[in-house]
């Protein structure tokens, strides 16, 4: 099949760019409708490790003829039985009577009736595997007449192109967890950061940044945005990224809000990061004061260094800066045996005093309970 500009602008393109958009791919499945005459159509999209229990993601297009009917739910279709989609052979496309049971002509007769009364009696399946990364399944229904051989190839010979967009996907969706693992380390932890360029203007941001922060409603005209700052905070953060992209310091810190007493550390970027890229020349690290939940603190301790719940929870509050005594009465525990369990907990956890504590439970993995 000859690609024409239309099917460039129509079909292709909209494959490529779709891959960022949420939920991905609705250009694309509007003008395949639209290109194919079909009434409704679903791209049901399944990653390889999402676990059992998650549904797939569906996409469910209408053409506007049909857009005043009853929403149709995918899984109306699915309940039906058909033949197992996950078993059809990628590439290929199936027509929905393919997918009947002629088995067993009561199953049939109910199969046909429930998808007449969904308004499909012609439709097209097709899979598409993205090398055992994600599979995708789509569904283009008609009602009075069939599909012509026209739609059917353009339906066949988008196949190719959505398996490499959809492996982009896979690989986008890989990354973007990856990104969300490590922004919600920093948020439980209290901390966001930013990437500056040597003029000081902000390359990108993580959400606790975004939050904690406010920019000039104007971006800027050299490109990049700026952060919305007192004159003499500005001016530092200009001159310390400048010094920093220079190489005349490897670090520093500035006060950016002394309202809030809110600094921001500099340090030179040392990314690694695969070509092509717009290096950073420094990156901003901001924390507020945050810690883990109690509770969840207090089974972290005690399932780390072997302690029951009464010590766990003492340590916990240790941690957080109460005094034995304190942290104690608290606990209804006497004076006397909050310091009998002081000891054990330095004990069990190989620490030296309450300062040592705090340093242990600080530098581990409680924080991130």
């Amino acid at each position: 099949m000859a690609f024409t500009h239309t099917d460039q602008q129509e079909l292709f393109l909209p494959l490529v760019e779709g891959v960022h958009e949420t939920p991905p791919w609705g250009a694309f499945m509007r003008n395949l409708v639209a290109r194919t005459y079909a009434r409704r159509a679903f791209l049901i999209i399944t990653l390889a490790n999402a676990m059992p229990s998650q549904e797939p993601t569906v996409i469910h297009v209408t053409a506007p003829r049909a857009v005043r009917e009853r929403q149709l739910d995918f899984r109306r279709i699915n309940a039906l039985g058909l033949h197992p989609y996950g078993q059809l052979r990628p590439g290929r496309v199936y027509a929905i009577d393919e997918m009947l049971d002629f088995d067993d002509p009561a199953r049939l007769a109910l199969q046909r009736s429930a998808l007449a009364e969904m308004g499909i009696r012609y439709g097209r399946w097709l899979r598409v595997s993205a090398g055992g990364a994600a599979d995708a399944w789509l569904l283009l229904v008609r009602e009075r007449e069939d599909f012509s051989s026209a739609a059917v190839s353009t339906l066949a010979a988008i196949g190719p192109h959505l398996a490499a967009s959809l492996r982009t996907l896979a690989a986008l969706a890989e990354q973007r967890l990856q990104t969300a693992m490590a922004q919600a380390a920093l948020a439980r932890l209290g901390a966001g950061q930013l990437a500056f360029d040597a003029g000081g203007r902000v390359m990108a941001t993580d959400p606790q940044a975004e939050r904690m922060l406010t920019f000039a409603p104007a971006p800027d005209p050299r490109g990049g945005r700026r952060l919305q700052l007192l004159p003499a905070a500005s001016s530092a953060l200009e001159k310390a990224c400048s010094a920093i992209a220079e190489g005349h310091i490897e670090a520093t810190a500035i006060l950016l809000d002394p309202a809030r007493d809110l600094h921001m550390l500099l340090r030179k970027c040392d990314l690694a990061l695969p070509e092509p890229h717009a290096l950073p020349a420094v990156i901003g690290t901001l924390r507020t004061s945050v810690r883990e939940d109690e509770r969840a603190g207090t089974r972290i301790l005690r399932e780390l260094h072997g302690l029951s719940d009464r010590e766990a929870a003492l340590a916990e509050k240790l941690s957080r800066g109460e005094t034995i005594i304190e942290a104690g009465r608290a606990l209804r525990l006497t004076d006397e045996t909050a310091r009998n369990y002081s000891k054990r907990i330095y004990a069990k956890t190989g620490t030296r005093g309450q300062g040592d504590l705090v340093r242990e439970v600080l530098g581990g993995l409680t924080p991130f309970a």
